[in-house]
């Protein structure tokens, strides 16, 4: 057993009895929590129990049961109707030209609002003996080029059924990215291991996207994780859920944002919490998270400033958000503002009428220069291509 298996084995708390034991009963009711966690699974590793400074406090509320979990009021169990799109166990294709892919139904800690909470911590949810079926699908639909490992969470599995998983899509000659979904770096740095890291490099591009809500998880341990996957070629970014009481501040999101830059992690995501059942108490407004975008935009370096999306309930994917910059537009002027609130007005190019000469270049080549709008195709054009020219 490797040192992060037995760090899981022995060291997390995975019982209300053994929370109540660390923070005490006058703190932790058993008795009013236990629905809430036969609702939904309970661990928490060292690394993430040492972030924890107060009750109450944003590692707290991510990761201790409430029973707010039991009040659904518009919550919906699979709220991105992932199954709708699972055409094979453990693969989701939802977009074009990439497909998730479960590999892992644990994680070395469980997020309270975790969108995947109907499959999350059951095996049998997420099977592990059902690959085949995932890669034969995966080779047979040769549209898709970028593949998204998940769960649970994949750096839960061990290096050779890891680099089963690399081998097997790197053999399917239209896959050119393989992505890992992962909040192992927070909650279980020392997964990331010299073995591993050496073993990855024979696979690039390998991208990983970390999961990180507030800069309090930036621990020195985390961060040195990072590093080692930085050296060893893994491309980092960050999926980071709005979530309130936890990072719903504009100050505490740019300074995460900042950290996450100074560890060479790019934000990729700012999420809206999903609609999930049992997530509910987590969501803030959508207008939220416009005001923190607002703080962001401008105000640092736009490598710090992330892509703010709603994942569509029903599954209609992500769509991204901005806050109101424009002002109006027309065929003359566009209107709009900074980043300061100061107005500014841009000249729309003027469109100039066509010469006799662009038309002939046009038809010949059937194309539309820049600036121009789009003339009827010439007859000889229409008669070259009803030829079969």
């Amino acid at each position: 057993m490797s040192d992060w298996q037995q760090i899981i084995k022995d060291q997390s708390i995975a019982s209300l009895e053994k929370l109540a034991e660390k923070f005490g009963h006058d703190v932790i009711d058993v008795e009013a929590l236990k629905p809430a966690f036969d609702n939904f699974q309970m661990r928490i590793t060292p690394e993430a129990l040492e972030q924890i400074k107060e009750v109450g406090d944003p590692m707290w509320n991510q990761y201790i049961p409430t029973v707010e979990e039991l009040d659904v009021v518009d919550g919906v169990i699979d709220s991105l109707d992932e199954d709708g799109d699972s055409p094979v166990p453990n693969i989701t294709h939802r977009y074009p030209d990439r497909a998730l892919f479960l590999v892992s139904p644990v994680c070395a800690t469980y997020c309270r609002f975790c969108t995947r909470r109907r499959k999350v911590g059951d095996p049998e949810k997420i099977p592990l003996n059902q690959y085949d079926s995932a890669f034969q699908y995966l080779r047979e639909h040769t549209e898709i080029r970028d593949v998204i490992m998940s769960g649970g969470d994949p750096m839960m599995l061990s290096d050779r059924r890891l680099e089963y998983l690399f081998q097997q899509l790197r053999a399917i000659p239209h896959i050119e990215i393989i992505r890992i979904g992962s909040r192992i770096t927070s909650h279980l740095p020392e997964r990331i291991t010299p073995e591993f890291c050496e073993m990855v490099q024979k696979y690039h591009p390998i991208f990983m996207n970390t999961h990180f809500n507030h800069p309090s998880e930036l621990t020195p341990a985390a961060v040195a994780a990072l590093d080692r996957l930085s050296r060893a070629g893994v491309s980092l970014g960050c999926q980071t859920v709005l979530l309130k009481g936890v990072n719903d501040d504009p100050k505490v999101m740019m300074k995460l944002m900042h950290e996450l830059l100074k560890a060479r992690v790019r934000p990729y995501y700012l999420y809206m919490a999903d609609q999930v059942a049992g997530g509910e108490h987590f969501r803030t407004t959508v207008q939220k998270g416009l005001e923190i975008m607002q703080a962001l935009r401008g105000w640092t370096s736009g490598l710090a400033v992330p892509q703010f999306v709603i994942d569509s309930p029903g599954g209609g994917g992500k769509v991204p958000l901005l806050p109101e910059y424009l002002e109006s537009m027309n065929d003359d002027e566009v209107v709009f503002r900074n980043y300061e609130g100061k107005r500014f007005v841009y000249k729309q190019p003027r469109q100039v009428p066509a010469t006799p000469n662009e038309v002939e270049r046009v038809a010949e080549l059937d194309v539309v220069p820049i600036g121009r709008k789009k003339t009827a195709t010439p007859r000889r054009t229409k008669r070259r291509r009803a030829a079969g020219e």
